[in-house]
C-alpha cells in the first residue's frame, strides 16, 4: 500500500531516516537534495565569493583568510550533513520521435 502511494506521487525517498544509507530520490526529474545539503553548498559559495573579492581589493589578506575560514566551515557542514550520500537517481530519458541518427549522419 505504501509503495503504491509512493509510485502515485512520482518518487521515493529512501534512506533519509538515519539508517546510514544514501538518500535516493527516484522519479522526481529534478536535481533533488536536502535543504541541509544546499545550505552547506551556499556557505562554501559565500566563502569563495568573500575570498575572491578580497583578492580583487588589493589583496586584502585578512578578508581573504576570513573567506577561507567560511569555506572550511562549509566543508565541515558537508561532512556533518553527509552531503555525498544525497544521491539523485533519474529514470532513463527516451527520445520520442527521434530517428536514432546523430546530427552529422
Amino acid at each position: 500500500m505504501a509503495e503504491d502511494a509512493r509510485q502515485a506521487t512520482g518518487g521515493t525517498h529512501e534512506g533519509q531516516g538515519g539508517d546510514g544509507g544514501p538518500a535516493v530520490h527516484q522519479g522526481s526529474g529534478g536535481h533533488g537534495g536536502r535543504a541541509s545539503s544546499w545550505l552547506a553548498v551556499t556557505v562554501i559559495l559565500l566563502g569563495f565569493t568573500i575570498a575572491g573579492v578580497a583578492l580583487c581589493l588589493g589583496p586584502n589578506w585578512p578578508l581573504l583568510w576570513m573567506g577561507t575560514a567560511v569555506c572550511v566551515m562549509g566543508g565541515i557542514l558537508m561532512l556533518v550533513f553527509r552531503v555525498f550520500q544525497d544521491i539523485v537517481v533519474e529514470a532513463p530519458r527516451s527520445m520520442s520521435g527521434a530517428s536514432g541518427q546523430g546530427v552529422l549522419d
